[in-house]
C-alpha cells in the first residue's frame, strides 16, 4: 500500500484517515510496513496513526522500555491524540501494556499480538548474531509460521540493522529492559476492554502466553489463528483483521466494561 511518512517536531509516522484513533506500536525488528493490511482496511473509517519509534537511534542510556514509553507519551502530545485504541505486536504489545499503566484516562481500548510483558524467546532463543546473513536469513523466517512470509526485502532490512554495532547495542539494551519489565503483577490494573489475538504456532510467545494474559487482564478476548506465527497482522491478515473489525464493532468507544 501506498501511504506518506509524514515528519514533525522530531517524529516519523503514518497518519492516515479520520475518524477514531488506531494508534498501532510495532516490535524490536519492526516497521511501519508489518501494518500495510491494517492500514487498507481500516483507514476507510478510522484515524491509523503509527509512529516510527526510535529504537535504533536512542542514546544507549535512554534505550529501555522506559524512554520508548516516554517518546508514545510525547507523540501523543504533540499531536493532540485522545481515547486511544492502542495496538501493538511483539515488543510494541509491551509498551502498549506499559503506555495504558502511565496513562488510563487515554486508552479506551487495547489489542495485543504476540506481546511480550510476560515470556518471550528472544529472536527464537538467540541474538543478535552479526555478519552472517544465512544466520539473519534463518531467525527473521523463524518468526514466520510460513517462511515465505520472510522477504528478502524484510531479511536485508535486518541484516542491515544487525550489521551496525550502535543498532546492535541498543537492541540488546531494549530487549534486557524488556526481560526485567514482567507485568503480571500489575495487568490487573487494565480496566479496558482488550483484545488478544495470538499466532497458534508462535514460537517467540508460545500460546500459553496468549492464555496467561486473558487470565490475569479482567476484560479480555483471545483468539487463536492456526498455521500462523509471531505477527499475525502480517502473516494472516484478513483472518487478522476479521477478528479486529468485529471486535471493534462490539466494544465502541465508551462503552462500560464490568
Amino acid at each position: 500500500m501506498k501511504y506518506t511518512i509524514r515528519e514533525e517536531a522530531g517524529f516519523r509516522y503514518v497518519d492516515e484517515g479520520e475518524g477514531e484513533v488506531l494508534l498501532l506500536l510495532h516490535g524490536l525488528f519492526g516497521a511501519l510496513s508489518n501494518w500495510d493490511d491494517v492500514i487498507q482496511t481500516f483507514s476507510n473509517r478510522y484515524r491509523v496513526v503509527i509512529p516510527m519509534l526510535p529504537i535504533y537511534e536512542m542514546p544507549i542510556r535512554q534505550a529501555s522500555l522506559e524512554g520508548l514509553v516516554a517518546f508514545i507519551e510525547k507523540f501523543v502530545a504533540q499531536k493532540g491524540l485522545q481515547d486511544l485504541t492502542l495496538l501493538g505486536n511483539s515488543l510494541g504489545g509491551h509498551l502498549a501494556i506499559l503506555y495504558t499503566f502511565k496513562n488510563p484516562d487515554q486508552v479506551r481500548r487495547l489489542v495485543l499480538t504476540g506481546s511480550s510483558g510476560l515470556f518471550e524467546n528472544g529472536m527464537g532463543g538467540s541474538f543478535p548474531k552479526r555478519g552472517s546473513y544465512d544466520y539473519i536469513a534463518e531467525r527473521v523466517a523463524y518468526t514466520f509460521y510460513d517462511p515465505n512470509v520472510a522477504s528478502k526485502e524484510l531479511i536485508d532490512e535486518v541484516f542491515e540493522i544487525t550489521s551496525s554495532i550502535p543498532k546492535c547495542m541498543s537492541i540488546v539494551s531494549i530487549a534486557k529492559s524488556a526481560q526485567r519489565n514482567n507485568v503480571g503483577k500489575d495487568l490487573h490494573q487494565i480496566q479496558v476492554p482488550t483484545l488478544l489475538v495470538w499466532g497458534l504456532n508462535d514460537t517467540i510467545t508460545p500460546a500459553n502466553v496468549g492464555h496467561e494474559f486473558n487470565r490475569l487482564i479482567t476484560h479480555s478476548e483471545l483468539y487463536f489463528i492456526d498455521q500462523c506465527c509471531h505477527a499475525p497482522m502480517m502473516e494472516c491478515p484478513a483472518r487478522f483483521n476479521e477478528l479486529l473489525e468485529s471486535w471493534l464493532a462490539r466494544h465502541p468507544v465508551g462503552e462500560l466494561v464490568e
